[in-house]
């Protein structure tokens, strides 16, 4: 095997992880290592370049920090994927804040838009869009870019159509968007109240307070302390009895569920309580 395919060991990730924090100011160090390792090593093996040539990319061209961080970081999502969770949410969630007059949602960690534009449309769903405000948050400059302009793929809205009927819903996704040739539009009846804007949640702070936050399939690439100060960003952020939603792949620890209520074990849904 040649040098450019060889694997990164633990400790030159250490030191690239430092390298990384010295010259672009992005601190990976509370990253999940054997995660990180994985998604270096790919990029190695695909792209062909030995631990050298990475460094040296990531020295002298500022674009390729952006690329190497949208390849590092997780950006697989879908409209409505685990659609019983889309279902619960529904259930247990929505029906407690019909009396809000305002109602803030935070996706963390929203990739390319999809999880945050089918909250806006159960929130449409249920008659309640105009009350509510949606924010998606990412690091990543780009899939930030994708998720505004809200143009999806064609072919993937047949499975998210299929995730969308699975919640329960009387309509159709369809109606949600507009179809041409290959490319289907999120209508903008649908964007007018959602912002999306960088956030990095090992490093920033509380930037406002929501009656819902949610963060499917992020904390999984965190080590444990980033996962402990991350979920004590969303207590800090949630106003009292607001709901966080975690999905079925992350739970909260014993040390942190006394601060909330259990709303849904399976999906991991929790309120807060003080």
């Amino acid at each position: 095997m040649d040098q450019s395919s060889d694997t990164i060991t633990y400790e030159q990730l250490t030191d690239l992880v430092d390298f990384i924090r010295n010259v672009h100011g992005f601190d990976f160090g509370d990253y999940s290592a054997a995660s990180l390792k994985r998604r270096v090593t790919r990029i190695m093996q695909l792209q062909r370049l030995s631990l050298f040539d990475l460094r040296i990319l990531l020295t002298n061209d500022p674009d390729y920090f952006e690329n190497f961080l949208v390849e590092v970081t997780v950006n697989v999502t879908e409209m409505f994927r685990d659609p019983l969770f889309f279902k619960s949410v529904a259930t247990n969630v929505i029906p407690y804040l019909r009396s809000y007059q305002r109602i803030k949602v935070w996706n963390a960690g929203c990739s390319t838009g999809e999880e945050l534009y089918s909250y806006a449309i159960l929130f449409s769903e249920e008659n309640l869009y105009e009350r509510c405000f949606f924010y998606g948050t990412d690091i990543n400059v780009d899939v930030l870019e994708y998720a505004r302009n809200g143009i999806y793929d064609l072919q993937k809205m047949k499975q998210y159509s299929e995730n969308f009927h699975k919640t329960g819903t009387i309509h159709t996704l369809s109606d949600y968007y507009t179809a041409k040739y290959d490319a289907a539009k999120i209508n903008h009846s649908l964007k007018k109240n959602v912002l999306f804007s960088v956030h990095n949640l090992a490093s920033d702070g509380v930037f406002n307070e929501f009656q819902v936050i949610s963060c499917r399939n992020v904390l999984i690439y965190f080590n444990t302390d980033l996962q402990k100060r991350v979920i004590e960003l969303f207590y800090n952020s949630l106003a009292n009895f607001g709901f966080l939603c975690l999905g079925s792949k992350e739970t909260l620890r014993s040390t942190e569920i006394g601060r909330f209520k259990i709303i849904d074990k399976k999906n991991n849904i929790y309120q807060k309580i003080g």
